[in-house]
This record gives structure tokens, C-alpha cells and sequence, in this order.
């Protein structure tokens, strides 16, 4: 089984540092014949991608926006107008990919990164499709991304509930990916940095496998990500595992003086 391995970087801010720790693992599940999922964790942007589409569509979806994103993350300009160019370029790559042009093909894309072009430092979450970005804090764990799901919806007017919602025979179906004609623009939230915040960026690969009591019963038994996102992956492949799993673990300690508790959630600027 693949292993993750803890990288780290020492973000210099005004008034202290930001050490960000973080790992990654991919595992293709028990039932995959591959893996059409990505992932890219290169300060300041860790994201996963989840393909779809017959025989390698997905695949070559989900590589294309990883790697798309892995080029403005080279160059540190990560924004919302820098994230919407990427994929809007992904889009074309796949439409223009033989191998990946019917209906079904596309993938979703989710993450984090580190703006520091504020006063204050912020994390910035972009989402498309249904995998997810939680964020653990204060001892808790909240999903801070919303899926673009067909059950979702129904959950949202009221007419699933979420544990209906587990077994719901359209519960695979999203409404929006990165796709040969789809839209590229994804949900932003911003929230204020603190001190010890974690996140899981995921597959829903993970998610079928693991509640998200599971997720935070990981996190409070391993401080260290690599040893998080490995017993998070061994977990999820002994509950089944149906589909491709991806998870990055991102840990930051803050030193200095440390932002007020409580967050902020907004679109941020495009500029």
C-alpha cells in the first residue's frame, strides 16, 4: 500500500512565521481497475481532482487541471482570476484530448491555498464537483466545502436527509465538473488563519467510506499528517473501498501574534 511522506515550509508573516506540515496519498481502491484521481500539494496550493468518463477520460481530465494548476503554483501566483485561467485552459486540453470528449467525462476539482496579499494572512477554499476541503479547528471538524451533487440539492430543499442521502441511488451524480464544455468556475471561501488549523482535502473516495466522525477520530489520534492520511486510507480501504481514494493532510502552527478565533466566509476578490 502507498505510503505519504510529511513535507514542510516555513511561511516568513509580519508578525511571526506559519509552519505548514502537510502529506499526501493516493490508492486506486479495490474495485478500480486505475486511478483517475490527482493531486497536487505545491505551496501555496494543495488541491485533489477526482475524473470521471470512460476508459481513460477521467483520467486524463483530472491530470490535465492538476497539472494546469501545478503550473500557476510553480510561479506562486495563486488567484481566482490565475485558478479560473488555469481550468478554463484544462477545459480545452480535454475537449481537444480524443480520449476524453464524451458527455460523462470531466472531473471535479477541490483545495486550498495560502493568500498572503491581505493584511492579515487567509486560506482560500475553491470547490468543483464533490470532493471536499474540512477544516479541524477548536477540537472540531466542520466540511467547509458544499458538493455539487444531485443529492446535495435534495438535501438542501429539504427533501433527503443526510443519512438518506448515503444510500441514495443518484449519489455519484454531480452538477458541476471540470469538463469539455462544462463551467469553470469554482465556489470560494475565505477564512482567517489560526493557529493548529488542519485540513483534509479528499476524494469522495474517502467519504464513502469514512464519516466524517471517522475523519476527526484520525485527526485527534495523529498529530502527524503522514501518519493521519495513512490510517485514513487503511480505514477506508477496510470499509470497502469502492472507488479511487486521495487525501492530503495539511497542518499549520502559527507564531506571533495569532488571529482572533471565529471565521469569516466570503468570495474573495478576483482581482
Amino acid at each position: 500500500m502507498p505510503e505519504a511522506a510529511t513535507q514542510s515550509r516555513t511561511v516568513p508573516l509580519a508578525d511571526g512565521s506559519l509552519e505548514l506540515r502537510w502529506s499526501e496519498v493516493t490508492h486506486r481502491g479495490r474495485r478500480r481497475e486505475v486511478n483517475q484521481d490527482a493531486m497536487l500539494s505545491l505551496y501555496p496550493l494543495f488541491v485533489v481532482a477526482d475524473g470521471m468518463g470512460g476508459h481513460i477520460g477521467g483520467e486524463i481530465a483530472s491530470s490535465r487541471t492538476i497539472e494546469r494548476l501545478r503550473a500557476i503554483a510553480d510561479k506562486g501566483e495563486v488567484t481566482p482570476k490565475t485558478i479560473e485561467k488555469a481550468l478554463a485552459r484544462a477545459v480545452s486540453d480535454i475537449a481537444s484530448n480524443p480520449g476524453a470528449t464524451d458527455d460523462g467525462t470531466g472531473t471535479t476539482v477541490t483545495g486550498v491555498y495560502l493568500d498572503l496579499s491581505m493584511p492579515e494572512p487567509t486560506w482560500v477554499t475553491l470547490n468543483i464537483g464533490d470532493s471536499r476541503v474540512y477544516l479541524f479547528r477548536e477540537g472540531g471538524l466542520a466540511q467547509v466545502t458544499t458538493d455539487h451533487s444531485v443529492v446535495q440539492e435534495l438535501i438542501a430543499a429539504g427533501r433527503l436527509t443526510p443519512e438518506e442521502a448515503e444510500s441514495h441511488p443518484y449519489g455519484n451524480v454531480i452538477t458541476r465538473a471540470v469538463g469539455p464544455s462544462d463551467g469553470v468556475t469554482p465556489d470560494y471561501v475565505r477564512l482567517e488563519v489560526q493557529d493548529g488549523d488542519r485540513f483534509v482535502i479528499c476524494s469522495d473516495g474517502l467519504t464513502k467510506e469514512l464519516t466524517d466522525y471517522g475523519i476527526l477520530h484520525f485527526l485527534l489520534q495523529h498529530d502527524d499528517p503522514t501518519e493521519a492520511a495513512d490510517d485514513m486510507l487503511e480505514a477506508a480501504l477496510e470499509n470497502g473501498g469502492r472507488d479511487n481514494i486521495t487525501i492530503i493532510v495539511l497542518n499549520a502552527t502559527r507564531t506571533g501574534a495569532f488571529a482572533s478565533a471565529g471565521t469569516e466566509t466570503s468570495s474573495p476578490d478576483a482581482d
